[in-house]
Protein backbone atom coordinates (compact mmCIF):
# COMPACT_ATOMS: atom_id res chain seq x y z
CA UNK A 1 0.00 0.00 0.00
CA UNK A 2 1.43 3.70 -0.73
CA UNK A 3 2.32 5.36 2.34
CA UNK A 4 -0.54 7.49 4.13
CA UNK A 5 0.65 10.54 5.62
CA UNK A 6 0.68 10.27 9.39
CA UNK A 7 -2.41 11.93 11.47
CA UNK A 8 -1.88 14.89 12.85
CA UNK A 9 -3.59 15.05 16.42
CA UNK A 10 -4.99 18.60 17.59
CA UNK A 11 -7.19 19.82 20.78
CA UNK A 12 -10.52 18.47 18.46
CA UNK A 13 -8.84 15.31 17.73
CA UNK A 14 -7.61 13.40 14.96
CA UNK A 15 -7.27 15.97 11.53
CA UNK A 16 -6.54 14.57 8.32
CA UNK A 17 -3.03 15.43 6.82
CA UNK A 18 -4.42 18.20 4.23
CA UNK A 19 -6.33 19.81 6.94
CA UNK A 20 -3.88 19.73 9.43
CA UNK A 21 -1.41 21.61 7.09
CA UNK A 22 -4.23 24.56 6.75
CA UNK A 23 -4.74 24.98 10.39
CA UNK A 24 -1.30 25.05 11.38
CA UNK A 25 -0.19 27.84 8.47
CA UNK A 26 -3.27 29.79 9.31
CA UNK A 27 -2.25 29.45 13.24
CA UNK A 28 1.45 30.60 11.56
CA UNK A 29 -0.03 33.68 9.85
CA UNK A 30 -2.63 34.38 13.17
CA UNK A 31 0.42 34.66 14.96
CA UNK A 32 2.39 36.70 12.32
CA UNK A 33 -0.21 39.35 12.46
CA UNK A 34 -0.88 39.42 15.96
CA UNK A 35 -5.08 38.74 15.41
CA UNK A 36 -5.91 42.58 16.09
CA UNK A 37 -9.42 43.53 15.66
CA UNK A 38 -10.69 45.85 13.22
CA UNK A 39 -11.02 49.37 14.70
CA UNK A 40 -14.34 50.70 14.95
CA UNK A 41 -14.87 54.06 13.31
CA UNK A 42 -14.57 57.06 13.79
CA UNK A 43 -17.96 58.85 15.09
CA UNK A 44 -18.99 61.74 13.31
CA UNK A 45 -21.16 64.83 13.81
CA UNK A 46 -24.51 65.18 12.03
CA UNK A 47 -26.92 68.27 12.38
CA UNK A 48 -30.86 67.54 11.39
CA UNK A 49 -34.08 69.35 12.43
CA UNK A 50 -36.81 66.44 14.36
CA UNK A 51 -40.22 68.07 14.64
CA UNK A 52 -38.77 71.39 14.11
CA UNK A 53 -35.95 71.50 16.49
CA UNK A 54 -32.33 71.42 15.28
CA UNK A 55 -30.32 68.28 16.92
CA UNK A 56 -26.72 68.57 16.82
CA UNK A 57 -25.14 65.07 17.31
CA UNK A 58 -21.93 62.73 17.63
CA UNK A 59 -22.44 58.94 16.29
CA UNK A 60 -21.22 56.34 15.10
CA UNK A 61 -21.56 56.38 11.40
CA UNK A 62 -23.84 53.00 11.29
CA UNK A 63 -26.20 54.29 13.35
CA UNK A 64 -29.76 54.34 11.21
CA UNK A 65 -32.29 56.93 12.07
CA UNK A 66 -34.15 54.67 13.84
CA UNK A 67 -32.10 54.38 16.47
CA UNK A 68 -30.62 58.14 16.75
CA UNK A 69 -34.37 59.09 17.17
CA UNK A 70 -35.03 56.23 19.69
CA UNK A 71 -31.76 56.18 21.82
CA UNK A 72 -30.12 59.29 21.55
CA UNK A 73 -33.53 61.88 21.30
CA UNK A 74 -35.67 59.36 22.76
CA UNK A 75 -38.23 59.93 20.49
CA UNK A 76 -40.09 56.26 21.16
CA UNK A 77 -43.29 56.95 19.12
CA UNK A 78 -41.18 55.67 15.95
CA UNK A 79 -41.36 51.25 16.59
CA UNK A 80 -38.17 49.07 15.96
CA UNK A 81 -40.24 45.92 14.48
CA UNK A 82 -38.41 43.98 11.86
CA UNK A 83 -35.61 46.03 11.47
CA UNK A 84 -35.19 45.30 7.66
CA UNK A 85 -37.82 47.45 6.14
CA UNK A 86 -40.51 44.91 5.69
CA UNK A 87 -43.03 46.17 8.45
CA UNK A 88 -43.14 49.95 8.00
CA UNK A 89 -43.79 50.52 11.84
CA UNK A 90 -40.53 52.76 11.86
CA UNK A 91 -42.00 54.98 8.97
CA UNK A 92 -41.06 58.74 9.33
CA UNK A 93 -41.20 61.65 7.05
CA UNK A 94 -38.11 63.21 5.84
CA UNK A 95 -38.31 66.22 3.89
CA UNK A 96 -42.03 65.95 3.47
CA UNK A 97 -41.16 62.28 2.24
CA UNK A 98 -41.60 59.01 4.12
CA UNK A 99 -38.77 56.46 4.40
CA UNK A 100 -38.25 53.59 6.54
CA UNK A 101 -35.78 54.97 9.35
CA UNK A 102 -34.32 51.39 9.87
CA UNK A 103 -32.76 51.37 6.44
CA UNK A 104 -31.36 55.07 6.65
CA UNK A 105 -28.40 55.95 8.23
CA UNK A 106 -28.12 59.00 10.68
CA UNK A 107 -25.36 61.23 8.98
CA UNK A 108 -27.21 60.51 5.24
CA UNK A 109 -29.66 63.00 7.01
CA UNK A 110 -27.39 66.28 7.46
CA UNK A 111 -29.78 69.21 7.21
CA UNK A 112 -32.35 67.46 6.70
CA UNK A 113 -36.44 67.60 8.35
CA UNK A 114 -37.95 65.04 9.83
CA UNK A 115 -41.21 64.62 11.45
CA UNK A 116 -41.96 61.81 13.90
CA UNK A 117 -45.36 61.04 15.30
CA UNK A 118 -44.78 63.77 17.98
CA UNK A 119 -44.34 65.99 15.72
CA UNK A 120 -48.10 65.42 14.01
CA UNK A 121 -49.67 66.14 16.41
CA UNK A 122 -50.48 66.47 20.52
CA UNK A 123 -53.05 65.01 22.66
CA UNK A 124 -54.95 68.34 23.06
CA UNK A 125 -54.60 69.09 19.29
CA UNK A 126 -54.28 65.88 17.35
CA UNK A 127 -53.65 65.49 13.14
CA UNK A 128 -56.62 64.73 11.40
CA UNK A 129 -55.20 61.78 10.45
CA UNK A 130 -54.36 60.81 14.36
CA UNK A 131 -58.09 62.00 15.19
CA UNK A 132 -59.64 59.18 12.46
CA UNK A 133 -57.87 56.49 13.44
CA UNK A 134 -59.23 57.20 17.05
CA UNK A 135 -62.55 57.18 15.46
CA UNK A 136 -62.54 54.53 13.12
CA UNK A 137 -60.44 52.13 15.60
CA UNK A 138 -57.56 52.00 13.47
CA UNK A 139 -55.47 50.47 16.06
CA UNK A 140 -55.74 47.62 18.44
CA UNK A 141 -52.14 47.34 20.21
CA UNK A 142 -50.97 50.16 18.56
CA UNK A 143 -47.51 49.12 17.70
CA UNK A 144 -47.65 49.94 14.24
CA UNK A 145 -50.03 53.18 14.50
CA UNK A 146 -47.28 55.55 14.92
CA UNK A 147 -45.56 54.14 11.38
CA UNK A 148 -49.19 53.85 9.62
CA UNK A 149 -50.20 57.08 10.51
CA UNK A 150 -46.74 58.85 9.32
CA UNK A 151 -47.50 56.75 5.80
CA UNK A 152 -50.46 58.01 5.61
CA UNK A 153 -49.63 61.48 5.91
CA UNK A 154 -46.77 60.84 3.26
CA UNK A 155 -49.38 58.68 0.90
CA UNK A 156 -51.81 61.33 0.79
CA UNK A 157 -49.82 63.75 -0.21
CA UNK A 158 -47.93 61.43 -3.06
CA UNK A 159 -51.33 61.08 -4.21
CA UNK A 160 -51.79 65.45 -4.44
CA UNK A 161 -48.71 65.91 -5.68
CA UNK A 162 -49.39 63.08 -8.66
CA UNK A 163 -46.94 60.84 -7.57
CA UNK A 164 -47.72 57.50 -10.09
CA UNK A 165 -48.11 54.03 -7.92
CA UNK A 166 -48.13 50.62 -9.40
CA UNK A 167 -51.40 49.87 -10.01
CA UNK A 168 -52.10 52.96 -11.54
CA UNK A 169 -53.69 52.37 -15.22
CA UNK A 170 -52.12 55.68 -16.75
CA UNK A 171 -49.57 57.19 -15.17
CA UNK A 172 -49.37 59.92 -17.72
CA UNK A 173 -52.37 61.25 -15.67
CA UNK A 174 -52.77 62.70 -12.30
CA UNK A 175 -53.64 59.89 -8.86
CA UNK A 176 -57.03 59.75 -8.28
CA UNK A 177 -58.15 58.48 -4.40
CA UNK A 178 -59.75 55.06 -4.45
CA UNK A 179 -59.45 51.99 -2.55
CA UNK A 180 -57.13 50.05 -4.85
CA UNK A 181 -54.74 53.10 -4.91
CA UNK A 182 -54.63 53.44 -0.60
CA UNK A 183 -54.26 49.80 -0.22
CA UNK A 184 -51.03 49.56 -2.60
CA UNK A 185 -49.53 52.62 -1.08
CA UNK A 186 -50.04 51.27 2.13
CA UNK A 187 -48.75 48.34 1.57
CA UNK A 188 -45.79 48.56 3.25
CA UNK A 189 -47.08 49.12 6.76
CA UNK A 190 -48.02 45.92 8.16
CA UNK A 191 -50.76 45.26 11.30
CA UNK A 192 -50.23 42.70 12.70
CA UNK A 193 -53.92 43.18 14.71
CA UNK A 194 -55.11 42.76 11.13
CA UNK A 195 -57.09 46.36 11.56
CA UNK A 196 -56.73 47.15 7.70
CA UNK A 197 -60.19 47.84 7.17
CA UNK A 198 -60.54 50.32 9.84
CA UNK A 199 -57.09 51.94 9.21
CA UNK A 200 -58.44 52.24 5.38
CA UNK A 201 -61.67 54.06 6.72
CA UNK A 202 -59.81 56.29 8.98
CA UNK A 203 -57.51 57.11 6.06
CA UNK A 204 -60.45 57.98 3.58
CA UNK A 205 -61.94 59.75 5.74
CA UNK A 206 -59.30 62.44 5.43
CA UNK A 207 -58.87 62.36 2.22
CA UNK A 208 -62.93 62.79 1.60
CA UNK A 209 -63.24 60.05 0.18
CA UNK A 210 -65.40 56.35 1.15
CA UNK A 211 -62.93 53.47 1.73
Amino acid sequence: MPNMPEPVVSRRGVLAGGAATAVVATSHASARTGDRPAADPAPVKVSFKVNGERHDLTLDTRTTLLDALREHLHLTGTKKGCDHGQCGACTVLVDGVRINSCLSLAVMHEGDDVTTIEGLGTPEKLHPLQAAFVKHDGYQCGYCTPGQICSAVGVLDEIKRGVPSHVQADIAVSPAFSNLELRERMSGNICRCGAYSNIAEAIAEVAGEKA
